[in-house]
């Protein structure tokens, strides 16, 4: 174990609550590892270690967080989720398939996704467009997680107007698929695509409404206008 690591863990368990710990548990359907460390903290504890390590190779700051995510504890992946990011103008074409095997291997709850794929994926995205086309092969994948990961990795250029063509692409492939999880990932996205094309979505949605789960439809029209979200609520519409 690289000591920075022993250190990480040293300081989670010092900082550990039992009340924490059982009180996260509400917020999943999956059995999560925890040690009971608030975000807050754990964020800070990341911003630490970060000082230590930033200076070493890239190779071996992803090593130290595939090592942070073999232990399964969700605050190990918070600082992985910290830690990547700082990477972006050092991201090359190749890390894909690192971080695809991080997120088929190791994540397997809605808050180590989202806090991986918000950023790290987006990041990776906005600076190699090209790569879409692997979020909608992992839109086909038999690992809901990856599913997810395939809508929730556009949430943040979504928001700022961007890939929607991407957008509607992934929404596509997820439209009935039958999990909550999924579901919610793809009526994030669209969610957020419609900060910036309102219409657009809509549109989409009253096309396909009649296939997209209620929970899909729910979070795609979030945003918009009540006179919209009552058309789109229609009945003889949503599943």
């Amino acid at each position: 174990m690289d000591p920075v690591i022993a250190k990480i863990r040293e300081e989670l368990k010092k900082n550990a609550d039992l009340t924490t710990q059982k009180s996260f548990h509400r917020f999943f359907k999956e059995e999560v590892k925890f040690y009971g460390v608030k975000t807050g903290p754990v964020v800070k504890i990341a911003k630490k270690y970060w000082s230590d390590i930033k200076s070493r190779d890239k190779q071996e700051i992803f090593e130290l967080c595939e090592e942070l995510y073999t232990s399964g504890y969700c605050e190990e992946a918070v600082i992985v989720s910290a830690w990547i990011p700082k990477l972006k103008d050092h991201f090359e074409p190749e890390d894909i398939a690192v971080f695809r095997h991080w997120i088929d291997s190791y994540i397997n709850n809605w808050a180590a996704c989202d806090g991986f794929c918000n950023h790290t994926m987006g990041d990776f995205i906005e600076r190699f467009p090209e790569y879409t086309e692997d979020l909608k092969r992992w839109a086909r994948s038999e690992n809901r997680w990856m599913r997810r990961a395939a809508a929730v990795s556009l949430i943040v250029p979504a928001k700022r107007g961007k890939f929607l063509d991407d957008v509607f692409s992934i929404a596509d492939l997820l439209l009935t698929d039958k999990e909550d999880i999924v579901q919610k990932g793809y009526g994030w996205l669209l969610k957020e695509a419609s900060r910036k094309h309102q219409q657009e979505v809509f549109a989409y949605v009253m096309k396909n409404k009649r296939e997209m789960p209620r929970t899909a439809l729910r979070y795609a029209i979030e945003l918009m206008p009540k006179d919209l979200k009552a058309e789109a609520m229609k009945k003889g519409g949503y599943l």
